[in-house]
């Protein structure tokens, strides 16, 4: 009987000890999990990012970066000091309205075409260090489901001014260039991303179902080539649909992808933590015979469009955020007009 107490005890202070260990953010409106949390510090880091069931791991709260800014769906929502986060942090999610997805000429045909908007952005060791936003097109073939092409129409590209790059310091590299626009490439065929090294979980909130792949890679063992080391390659991807839908391409509401790596120079002593965030957000799905249109190529030396698309109240403008810590050190690429 004293060794079950014993075992009670143990297990008790174990759970708590857990659980004050990370923080699950939900919806003041619906007590459901929020997923793609952010946590900004005071000098612009990004600190933490909550998966599928709201969590972030407590520890990676500097307390000598607050205020914290927390925002969701591009939006800030809060600023809170270290002191004033708990165990479960209820947000208010509906500070911005959730836009309609259109759809256009809904006659079945050869294509599929997904019109939304998206923004990209890169951080080393959880600072900015590239930004990009535009809107985009993605077909899809409407039998198959597969991705016939990727459209860019129009975009914006934002550096950051650090002259100090060198060529063995991981840390200082310009990494502005693995900007990319979202890959939709498996979203019409969910079952490509059931692989040996991935885990998904699914979840059903107020407003949307959520499916989020996790990938793992280079855990154990580092790989080396030409004096650099490469570790911990992850990647999560969380894609939205319809709520209570079959999940189809004409469902997809969102799709946001994490990739995480971990590099140095043999020379440098610690590895440094390079992020990039890619994100979708659907605004017209329609149907057509035809596979062409007008697009841009994507370069990250420009920025490249007719007009000025952010200023819509519903695009996803991260960039009012970041220049809000980085003023004017966040510099937009001159415009290809």
């Amino acid at each position: 009987m004293k060794r079950i107490y014993l075992f009670y005890i143990i297990f008790s202070l174990i759970s708590v000890f857990t659980s004050a260990q990370t923080i699950t953010f939900i919806s003041e409106k619906t007590n459901k999990p929020l997923s793609k949390v952010s946590v900004f510090g005071r000098d612009g880091s990004i600190l933490a990012y909550s998966d599928i069931d709201g969590k972030i791991e407590k520890q990676t709260l500097v307390p000598s970066q607050e205020k914290f800014q927390l925002v969701y769906n591009n939006f800030p929502v809060a600023t809170l000091s270290y002191s004033e986060f708990e165990p479960v942090m209820k947000i208010n999610d509906q500070v911005k309205e959730i836009e309609t997805v259109v759809i256009k000429n809904n006659k079945p045909a050869k294509y599929i075409l997904i019109k939304g908007n998206f923004n990209s952005y890169v951080t080393v060791n959880s600072k900015l260090n590239g930004y990009a936003d535009g809107v985009i097109t993605y077909i899809f073939d409407n039998k198959t489901k597969k991705l016939k092409s990727t459209n860019v129409e129009q975009y914006r590209i934002f550096r950051l001014n650090d002259p100090k790059e060198e060529k063995k310091q991981t840390a200082s590299w310009d990494y502005g260039n693995s900007l990319n626009p979202p890959k939709l490439k498996k979203v019409g065929n969910l079952e490509e991303f059931k692989k040996k090294n991935t885990r998904i979980k699914e979840l059903k909130g107020a407003s949307k179902d959520e499916i989020e792949v996790i990938g793992e890679y280079l855990q154990k063992k580092e790989f080396a080539l030409f004096g650099f080391r490469f570790f911990d390659l992850r990647g999560i991807q969380n894609i939205a649909f319809e709520k209570n839908s079959q999940k189809t391409l004409k469902d997809l509401l969102e799709f946001n992808e994490i990739e995480f790596i971990k590099l140095k120079h043999k020379s440098e002593k610690d590895y440094n933590q390079v992020i990039s965030y890619e994100n979708f957000y659907t605004t017209e799905i329609s149907f057509s015979n035809e596979n062409k249109m007008e697009s841009v190529k994507f370069n990250t030396e420009i920025s490249n469009y007719k007009t000025q698309y952010w200023q819509d109240a519903s695009f996803p403008n991260m960039q009012t955020i970041f220049s809000s810590f980085f003023k004017d050190d966040l510099q937009e690429k001159q415009n290809k007009k």
